[in-house]
């Protein structure tokens, strides 16, 4: 992991996604039975969104950094905040500025949603001269093209003036598109005239090592994470999510003895469907 000390991994966590048998479970859970993940998780900062997931986070990581984000507005993200919902949106924008902040602090960060399973260490796979890259829904096989359809859910985002200028400009940008959530705004901000002003390096990450239910990573000996994204609805999440860490373990007790095989996910399930009224 580059710069130990100025280099968080950040998510964020309500109510809904830290009940018992839930989404924080499973992700933490991810961390531990990963190859090579588990010293990461020093390295996790929880960011949570209201009382009890503050509450759960520090029953859950002992010996972990659960910080408590108070907002001026005073909202409470406590419940599941359905797409593009009012209350979705108010969080997504909640993230990218507590973001923005921690670039200003000084601090890079990977930040994960809490839907995202961490199956390897994903630091050796980054691009390292890149500012600013994220994952994808969809990825073409051009890292560079910004025509590739990323996902806000995972970033690797390095501190520096160019992306400290680029989280301002993406936070600002709300106001042009107040009916859009962060990752639209995102899409239509990539190929302003100002990112290339400031010199922003942005690079798209592979779903061979950066997968999802939308476009799921097909190789299980390369993966590094694996996202619940093209899924809607937090029960069809949970299901599919201990699925996946059941088909991974029984991966790894397989192992070594697997190098000639192509072992392969037996998800999506209840997610699939979704997935494809979403894609219609």
């Amino acid at each position: 992991m580059e710069d130990d000390n100025k280099t968080v991994i950040i998510t964020t966590l309500n109510d809904a996604w830290a009940e018992p048998n839930s989404i924080f479970e499973l992700f933490v859970e991810s961390f531990r039975i990963g190859i090579d993940t588990e010293r990461l998780l020093k390295h996790l900062v929880v960011v949570c969104l209201d009382d009890k997931a503050f509450g759960r986070c520090l029953t859950s990581l002992p010996h972990g950094h659960c910080f408590q984000l108070r907002t001026k507005s005073g909202n409470n993200f406590e419940s599941e905040a359905f797409f593009m919902s009012s209350g979705y949106l108010d969080m997504m924008w909640t993230r990218i500025h507590f973001l923005s902040s921690v670039l200003q602090m000084g601090y890079s960060f990977v930040f994960t949603d809490t839907d995202i399973m961490w199956l390897r260490d994903p630091f050796p796979r980054f691009f390292k001269e890149a500012d600013f890259q994220i994952a994808c829904d969809s990825f073409n096989g051009n890292s560079y093209d910004r025509h590739n359809k990323p996902n806000g859910g995972f970033t690797y985002v390095r501190s520096n003036d160019r992306t400290i200028n680029f989280y301002k400009f993406w936070y600002f940008s709300r106001r042009a598109f107040p009916k859009l959530h962060d990752q639209d705004v995102l899409n239509r901000i990539k190929f302003d005239p100002f990112v290339k002003r400031i010199g922003l390096k942005m690079r798209f990450l592979d779903t061979a090592y950066f997968g999802g239910f939308c476009q799921p990573s097909s190789n299980l000996h390369k993966v590094c994470t694996m996202h619940a994204n093209c899924c809607v609805g937090l029960n069809n999440k949970i299901n599919d999510l201990a699925i996946l860490l059941q088909d991974w373990t029984r991966f790894l007790s397989n192992q070594p003895n697997t190098t000639n095989l192509h072992p392969s996910w037996s998800v999506p399930q209840n997610c699939r469907y979704v997935r494809f009224f979403s894609d219609m």
